[in-house]
C-alpha cells in the first residue's frame, strides 16, 4: 500500500465522521462521559491513597527495650530465677570468703545484684549507646520507613505534655520518690502496612526487644480499604471500557450500512478486506482521540471546582494536584480512545465483511 492510498483512506475515515456527524457526536458524548468518570475515579483513588499514606505514617509502632526498668516494672515471672541467682551468689560469697582470688572477684562483680534483686545479666540494654545501636538494627529491616529513639525521660515528658493543664502534678511522685518507670524504646513507622505482622515478627526477633505496642486493627483496616478501592477502581474502568467499545462499534455499524453499496463496489473491483477496513479504523480512532482531548478539559474543570470547594470548606491543602496527574490522565484517555476505536471498528467491520461478503457481488 503506497502513501497515496494511505492518504485517501485516512481522508475517507475523517469524512465519515462528518457524514454521520449526529451519530459521531453521540459517540463522542458517551465516550467523554465514560472517560470523565474514569478520570475522576483515578483522581479519587490517588487522593485516597495519599490520605491512607498519611494515616499509615501516623500508625506508629512503639518498641520497648529490655532494659533495667523493663525488668523492674515488668513481668515478675522471672523472680524465682533472680532469687536463685541471689542465693547462689550469697552461698558462693560465704564459701569463698577466705579465698579472694582475682577470678572470683571478677565473677562477683559481673553478677552483682542491687537492692531490687536485679543484676546486669537480667537485661540486655544497659545504656543509651546500646539502645541506639538496637534502633539502627531495626532501621535496617525491610519495610521500615523511619525509626526514632525515645528515651525513658523523653517518653515521660511526652506523656506529661498530653495531660490537661494542671494535671501534670499527678506525675510529680515519679520524679521525687519512685523515679521514672518507663523503658527506653523506639518509635517505628512502617512503609507498607500490608506486611505489618511480618515486620512485627522480625522486630520481636531482635535481641534486646522487650515488648511492642501497636494498632494492628488499624493496620488491617487501612490495608482492607486500599485493596477494596483498588478492586472497585479496576471494575469501574473495565465496565466503562466495555461501554466505550459498544458505543464506537455502533457508530461504525451505522457508517458501514450507510456505505454498503460503496463497500460492495470496492469488493467487486478486488479491494482487500484490509483496504476496506482502514477508513473505519481511522474513523473510530479519530472519535476516540477527540473524546480524549475533550475529556481532559472536562476532568480539569470538574476537579478544580471540587478541590477549591474542599479547600474552602475543610481548609485542607493535602490534595493531589491536577498538574501531577494531567499527563497520566491524557495518556489514559488517548489509550482508551485508540483502543476503543481500533477494537470496536475492527470487530464490527470484520464481522460485517464475513457475514455480508457473499452478497456484495450480487448487488
Amino acid at each position: 500500500m503506497n502513501l497515496q492510498s494511505v492518504k485517501y483512506l485516512t481522508k475517507e475515515g475523517i469524512k465519515n465522521i462528518w457524514v454521520n456527524r449526529l451519530m459521531s457526536l453521540a459517540s463522542v458524548g458517551v465516550l467523554v462521559a465514560c472517560m470523565v468518570l474514569i478520570g475522576l475515579s483515578l483522581l479519587i483513588t490517588a487522593n485516597v491513597d495519599l490520605a491512607l499514606g498519611n494515616l499509615e505514617k501516623q500508625n506508629v509502632v512503639m518498641v520497648y527495650f529490655n532494659d533495667y526498668n523493663s525488668v523492674l516494672y515488668g513481668d515478675k515471672s522471672d523472680a524465682t530465677s533472680s532469687e536463685t541467682s541471689l542465693t547462689s551468689s550469697d552461698a558462693t560469697s560465704e564459701t569463698s570468703s577466705g579465698d579472694e582470688s582475682e577470678s572470683g572477684t571478677s565473677s562477683s562483680a559481673e553478677n552483682k545484684v542491687d537492692i531490687n534483686g536485679i543484676s546486669e545479666n537480667d537485661y540486655i540494654i544497659h545504656n543509651e549507646a546500646e539502645a541506639r545501636a538496637l534502633c539502627a538494627q531495626i532501621e535496617k529491616l525491610d519495610n521500615i520507613l523511619s525509626v526514632e529513639y525515645v528515651s525513658s525521660e523523653q517518653a515521660l515528658s511526652n506523656i506529661k505534655e498530653t495531660m490537661l493543664d494542671g494535671k501534670e502534678k499527678y506525675f510529680e511522685f515519679l520524679d521525687e520518690e519512685y523515679g521514672n518507670p518507663l523503658s527506653d524504646g523506639a518509635k517505628v513507622v512502617m512503609d507498607d502496612l500490608s506486611k505489618f505482622d511480618e515486620t512485627i515478627g522480625r522486630i520481636k526477633a531482635l535481641n534486646g526487644v522487650d515488648s511492642i505496642v501497636s494498632q494492628n486493627d488499624l493496620a488491617e483496616k487501612i490495608t482492607a480499604i486500599k485493596n477494596g478501592i483498588g478492586t472497585a477502581g479496576v471494575w469501574i474502568v473495565a465496565i466503562l471500557l466495555i461501554i466505550s467499545l459498544v458505543i464506537v462499534s455502533n457508530t461504525i455499524r451505522v457508517t458501514m450500512y450507510n456505505r454498503k453499496l460503496e463497500i460492495s463496489i470496492m469488493k467487486a473491483v478486488g479491494a482487500t478486506d484490509s483496504f476496506i477496513r482502514i477508513p473505519f479504523v481511522v474513523e473510530g480512532v479519530t472519535i476516540g482521540l477527540i473524546s480524549a482531548v475533550i475529556s481532559e478539559g472536562f476532568v480539569y474543570f470538574c476537579y478544580r471546582v471540587a478541590t477549591e470547594t474542599l479547600k474552602t470548606t475543610l481548609g485542607t491543602s493535602d490534595i493531589v494536584t491536577f498538574g501531577s496527574m494531567a499527563w497520566i490522565l491524557l495518556l489514559v484517555f488517548v489509550a482508551i480512545g485508540v483502543l476503543a476505536g481500533t477494537i470496536g471498528s475492527v470487530i464490527m467491520i470484520s464481522k460485517y465483511l464475513k457475514r455480508e461478503g457473499s452478497e456484495f457481488a450480487a448487488i
